[in-house]
This record gives structure tokens, C-alpha cells and sequence, in this order.
């Protein structure tokens, strides 16, 4: 303890001569707090750079890309006076094609190669989140990385560490990071690295992968989703929609919602094609919820339906601000086709892929395009002639870098369940027939649609309320949101709202989807009971 506190009062200098002369280690750095000032360091071939910066700054929130050097420049004064990348570190660890195949005290043998190869300084504070190897004194700065994460060709695979990105996806033919721990010691101070002290433990989960871009909460929130997540897979009209559940699809979809600042939703499902209206009462209940926590986290949201059904939604949404449901109203929007343009021209500003207007698209019960073209219900019946086309803003959202999509669904049909296609025709009855060819990024399962939009909305209060993840929020960049915890439990889905809601539908003759008729009934189950207690059970979750 002495001689870290003696260390503490030195010079980074004096403690890199210690390293090169092998008398520190790394538990040493790890009891420091303040100083030395610490930098991760990722060295790949020239050829990997480019890609490898794009990853940083596209994650400059988690990444800190303190300076990336020219090829040979294994000095850098602007960091550390005396800084040799060769030999200032504890330890490294060496990477053959993606593979870890040694552990090194130094680089100086590897010189020759160095020469075609780049640095680069990592810092991985400025998001804020607990720095762990200084709070718990132990040797190793790790955190729980959950997914593959691949920047066109870089990712962590298998690695429990956010920093250094071992490059075990890029598979190039050499490489090398420092080793968990073991960082080089730089004179720089960072004055933007911020220390969380709040206990959490934080998770990175990959929201996108064009642009890379992933997220950090905390694992308690990430529980919490998850508990979400399984109770609206419960599947009460025993459809075997179990089949397609993929595990985090909510979490991910939360996520990716948590950091938009412009959110579409699309709903409407038009099975009763004999009567008027022909739309089902599953879906625009879950839209309003989600709708209206996103309006509590001060984002932009809009409701795009089908042309002939735009009376009936705008009085929906009139009828939901009067009884409280939603704050304020709604932009509501239509959208019918057209050339192969007019996708691009509804989604971005004067068709400009680089000017999204929207950064999410959501779907809750939205009738989905089949492999043929056609729209079915579950009976197998073509219902295309009541269908705008809104399949094609999430087909042409595929191809513009930074617009993520999800979609929810019960059975199979609907959009954004293309994601699950082959399990759909293969498990769900009339599956072959009925299945959406059209994929969003994320696929929400829910035993009932309304389900998944609750959930959504439950899991955007959750994140929001992680202090890790509310402090990613604002040093990544992404949308702000306000500081009143208070106004989000507010739009929190409740059994009250949502009993008011069916009330609304069955003023507007909206029908179960599953029996016709007009009632408190959704998918043929009833309200009192089924719906309400699972309402009651997403809300105790949240917020307990």
C-alpha cells in the first residue's frame, strides 16, 4: 500500500521505467485512482485501419479513440514523453488469424513486422460506466459483452472485455492488444472520463449493424427485460409461436429504441374484410402504449396506417387523448407506393439516404407481405385489396445505414416477422401460406400483439431509469431524454388505460381478431382476466 501511494505521487515516467524493468504489475496500476492516466491499445496491419477507426468513431460513446498512429510509429510524445508502444506495456496479447495464439512481456521482437502495422490508444470511461478493476481492486477492467460484434470486418467474439477489441473476428494475419489489465500508462489526461460509482454491473449489447453501434444498460435492466420478455411469450392461443421466439429480441429492440430520436409506427390488420371496419382491435392498443412512452421520453413519433383507415385511427387517437390514454395527439400518416422512389422519399428528407427522417420503425399487428405478393389472415384469406404497401418503407429501411426496425406479431403473418419466416412455415398453422416475407431487425414475439407493445413500452421506462444507461444516452450522443422518472410512469401501459382503449375500439366497432365479435375481448381471450393480468404483471416487473 505504501509504494502505491508513493507511486500515485509520480510521474507516469517513473512508472514506465518500472515496467521496462519489469518491477511493477498489474495489480499495482489497478489500486490506483486518479493517476496514471491508462490507454488500451489495439496494433493491426495497415490494411485493417480504415475499418477499425470506423468502428471507434462509430461507438465513440464506449470508445475513446485517443490517437491512431502511422504505420511503424511506435513512439508518440503527444500522449507520453518516452513512450515506446514496443515494450510500455505489461503485457499483451498476440492474435494469428483471429486466433490468441501467445502472451507477450514485450513487441521488440515483432519490430520488422511493426513496421506495416497501426496503434491504436484506446479509452474505454467517457460513457460513464464503473471502471471496475479501481473500484474493486483486482487486476482486470472487464465487462459483460453479450453479442458478436462485427464492424464490417472487427468484432469481440467469446471476449468478456469491452477494451482492448480483441480483433478475433477481423481474422488478420497478426495483431496484437495489451492484455486485460495490463495498460500502457500515457501522460494525457482525458478530462471528458467520467467514474460511475454506482455499484452496477454494466452489459454491451450490439443494437446495429449499419452502422455498427451498440448500447450499454445495466444488468439489472437487462434482467428485467428479459423476465418481460418471457411472460409475453406465454402463448394462450396455443398457436406454437414458441418456435419462433429468439431470445433478446425485446431487449435489443428497447435498445435500439432508447437511442432513436424519431420513431414511426405502423399498425392494422384488416381480417374482417365483410364488415366496416375490418380491422382487429390486436395491435392499435399496443401502439398507443408505445406510442405514448415515447412521447413521455420527448422523442417524435408518428403513426403511418392504410389510406381508407385514416379516419378511423385519427378518431382513435382523439378518443385516447380525451380519456387520458395519450398526452397529445398524433401525426398520422398514410403511405400508398409507387415508383421505387417513393419509399426513399416518404422515409428521408428530399429522398436523401443520409437524411433519415426516422431512425426506428415499428410495427404492432401490421398485416405482412407473403412470399407471393399477397396478404393472408390466418385463414389463409387474401386480404391484400385493404393493404397499402407499408411493407416497403421496412424493406427500403434495410438499405439506409442508421434506420433500425422491429417488428411484433402472434402468429406469423405480420410484418416484420419475415425474421422468422422458416419457422413460421414450418410451425404455424397455414404457415406455408400466410408466413411475412418481409424481416425487420428485431422480432418481437408475443402471445398477443397488444402484449409486445406493452412490453416495449415497459422496457424504454427501464432503460431509462438505469443510470448507466442514461449516462450512455447523453456522452454517446443519442437522444436526450428528460430527467422526470415520475412523467414515464406516467405513460406506463396500466389495466385502467388499456380497459379504456377497447373501450374506444368497441365505440368504433373494432372486432376480436380471432371470434368477430365486438366486446372486451382481444384474440378471442377475454380482457378481465387474461389481458388485465398480464397488463398487471409487465407493470409489477417494471416497476418494483
Amino acid at each position: 500500500m505504501i509504494f502505491a501511494t508513493y507511486l500515485r505521487k509520480r510521474l507516469p515516467p517513473a512508472i514506465r521505467s518500472l515496467i521496462l524493468q519489469k518491477k511493477f504489475n498489474a495489480r499495482n496500476i489497478s489500486s490506483m485512482s486518479g493517476e496514471p492516466k491508462e490507454a488500451s491499445v489495439v496494433i493491426l496491419p495497415r490494411s485493417f485501419a480504415e475499418d477499425f477507426e470506423k468502428f471507434c468513431r462509430a461507438n465513440s460513446g464506449a470508445l475513446t479513440l485517443l490517437h491512431r498512429s502511422e504505420p511503424g510509429e511506435w513512439k508518440l510524445p503527444t500522449l507520453s514523453a518516452g513512450l515506446d508502444i514496443r515494450n510500455n506495456g505489461l503485457k499483451y496479447k498476440k492474435y494469428e488469424f483471429g486466433a490468441c495464439t501467445d502472451t507477450l512481456t514485450c513487441l521488440e521482437g515483432f519490430s520488422e513486422q511493426l513496421k506495416d502495422m497501426v496503434t491504436f490508444y484506446l479509452a474505454m470511461k467517457k460513457v460513464g460506466i464503473p471502471v471496475r478493476n479501481k473500484e474493486s481492486h483486482c487486476n482486470l477492467g472487464i465487462y459483460k459483452v453479450a453479442h458478436t460484434l462485427k464492424p464490417s470486418t472487427f468484432g469481440v467474439q467469446g471476449v468478456p472485455q469491452l477494451l482492448p477489441v480483441a480483433p478475433r473476428s477481423c481474422k488478420s494475419p497478426l495483431a496484437f492488444t495489451s492484455a486485460p489489465g495490463c495498460p500502457v500508462v500515457i501522460d494525457q489526461k482525458d478530462k471528458r472520463i467520467q467514474v460511475s460509482h454506482s455499484g452496477e454491473v454494466s452489459e454491451v449489447h450490439c443494437i446495429s449493424q449499419n452502422p455498427l453501434h451498440y448500447s450499454i444498460t445495466s444488468s439489472s435492466s437487462v434482467q428485467k427485460i428479459r423476465e418481460l420478455e418471457s411472460i409475453i411469450a406465454r402463448d394462450p392461443g396455443n398457436r406454437g409461436i414458441k418456435h419462433l421466439f429468439n431470445k433478446d429480441e425485446l431487449l435489443k429492440a428497447s435498445l435500439s429504441l432508447s437511442h432513436a430520436h424519431s420513431v414511426l409506427i405502423t399498425t392494422g390488420f384488416p381480417t374482417h374484410f365483410s364488415h366496416d371496419p375490418p380491422e382487429e382491435n390486436d395491435g392499435p392498443p399496443g401502439a398507443i402504449a408505445l406510442a405514448a412512452i415515447l412521447q413521455a421520453l420527448e422523442k417524435d413519433v408518428a403513426i403511418v396506417v392504410d389510406e381508407r383507415a385514416m379516419n378511423l385511427h385519427r378518431k382513435i387517437i382523439e378518443d385516447s387523448v380525451d380519456q387520458g390514454v395519450l398526452k397529445t395527439t398524433i401525426p398520422l400518416l398514410s403511405y400508398q407506393g409507387g415508383d421505387t422512389r417513393s419509399a426513399l422519399m416518404f422515409l428521408c428528407k428530399d429522398g436523401d439516404p443520409k437524411s433519415p427522417r426516422f431512425d426506428h420503425l415499428v410495427a404492432i399487428e401490421r398485416s405482412g407481405r407473403a412470399a407471393d405478393g399477397n396478404y393472408y389472415n390466418a385463414r389463409k384469406i387474401n386480404v391484400k385489396h385493404l393493404v397499402d404497401p407499408i411493407d416497403d418503407l421496412f424493406l427500403a429501411a434495410q438499405k439506409i445505414p442508421g434506420i433500425s426496425s422491429t417488428g411484433v406479431g402472434d402468429g406469423g403473418n405480420e410484418l416484420g416477422m419475415g425474421k422468422v419466416r422458416t419457422a413460421v412455415k414450418k410451425h404455424i398453422k397455414n404457415g406455408d401460406v400466410i408466413a411475412c416475407d418481409v424481416a425487420a431487425d428485431f422480432a418481437v414475439i408475443a402471445g398477443v400483439s397488444n402484449w409486445g407493445g406493452y412490453a416495449l413500452a415497459s422496457a424504454l421506462y427501464l432503460l431509462n431509469t438505469s443510470a448507466i444507461h442514461g449516462r450512455y444516452l447523453r456522452k454517446a450522443g443519442s437522444a436526450a431524454t428528460s430527467s422526470g422518472a415520475p412523467t414515464w410512469a406516467q405513460a406506463l401501459p396500466s389495466v385502467k388505460k388499456e380497459e379504456k382503449m377497447l373501450q374506444i375500439l368497441m365505440k368504433h366497432k373494432v372486432r376480436s381478431g380471432v371470434t368477430g365479435e365486438v366486446g372486451m375481448v382481444v384474440d378471442g381471450l377475454p380482457f378481465h382476466g387474461i389481458h388485465a393480468e398480464m397488463i398487471q404483471q409487465l407493470i409489477d416487473v417494471t416497476t418494483m
